[in-house]
């Protein structure tokens, strides 16, 4: 493990009790500032507009220089965050979503989504399912608009996809770093690295959980318990080390017992969503992802 990835799994791990702790309101408050931190070396690199909808809010993020598609109609992504249902908002999903775009020189649209308790389920998924009609009604085909999300975005990015196929729309492909696919929390992974993960516990998760939902055996709520069949490729990431491993990890076994196409990469010693902190155990991830865009362009 580098040096920085070390410093950063200690700090963690020293914060770790006082954030099981903490109201939703202050969680609220610190992972938008982590937004804000993450989105000041991309400022020069992307340019944003704010786009208003009835019940929530979403923002454009445009690269500085957009990547032209092989066939003239490049992706856009569909960024949904993560934070648990509860948390996270326009200036937390900016952070990475900047990363997305000036990266990949793809335009990126985020929605900050209703959260809990005070806008339960189906509050999320309705909104991400606006998001994505709306992308529809700006002209993008639904084979040109991947969804990418973290943790419980990841999880929303699957229900999703469900919810579209059910519709009989399909979306591009799934990017899922460490997704949140199991409100229950069955997964052995919630035990066995228990003690291992350094920033999320499945009693932080069960309370999450019971503020989002009372249903989470819905699966709509669990896209782990949903019927798979027919979902777009799907590229998911996992800490080896994080109490969500299951969830990555069965996802990819249902996905792939549903006929379709998935790639789980677990890192291992990597904590939850590890990406989002610019580690260089990452590095191998992003260029994972770049291949990922490649096929789908086409």
């Amino acid at each position: 493990m580098a040096v920085r990835s070390k410093i950063l799994r200690a700090q963690l791990s020293f914060l770790k009790p006082i954030v099981e702790r903490c109201s939703v309101e202050t969680a609220r408050r610190a992972q938008e500032q982590i937004g804000r931190i993450m989105f000041v070396p991309k400022k020069g690199r992307v340019t944003v507009e704010k786009k208003t909808f009835p019940a929530f809010s979403g923002e454009w993020i445009l690269p500085e220089k957009e990547k032209k598609g092989k066939r003239g109609d490049p992706l856009v992504i569909l960024y949904l965050h993560g934070g648990g249902y509860v948390a996270g908002g326009l200036d937390y999903a900016r952070g990475f979503g900047s990363a997305l775009a000036a990266r990949y020189r793809l335009r990126v649209f985020t929605a900050a989504y209703r959260l809990g308790p005070e806008h339960r389920h189906p509050a999320a998924l309705e909104d991400a399912k606006e998001a994505f009609f709306y992308l529809l009604a700006e002209g993008y085909s639904p084979r040109r608009i991947l969804l990418c999300g973290e943790s419980a975005g990841g999880g929303l990015c699957f229900s999703l996809a469900v919810a579209l196929r059910d519709k009989g729309v399909s979306p591009a492909g799934i990017i899922a770093i460490s997704p949140w696919t199991d409100l229950t929390q069955s997964g052995g992974s919630c035990r066995e690295n228990a003690e291992r993960d350094p920033s999320l516990s499945k009693e932080r998760l069960d309370a999450f959980a019971k503020l989002y939902t009372d249903t989470p055996l819905d699966p709509l709520v669990s896209p782990l318990f949903a019927d798979l069949t027919g979902l777009p490729p799907s590229l998911i990431f996992a800490g080896g080390d994080e109490v969500l491993l299951d969830d990555a990890r069965r996802m990819e076994e249902r996905l792939l017992a549903a006929g379709s196409l998935c790639t789980l990469s677990v890192a291992p010693g990597m904590w939850h969503v590890y990406p989002l902190y610019g580690v260089k155990e990452a590095k191998r991830d992003f260029e994972r992802i770049e291949r990922f865009l490649t096929g789908i362009e086409g």
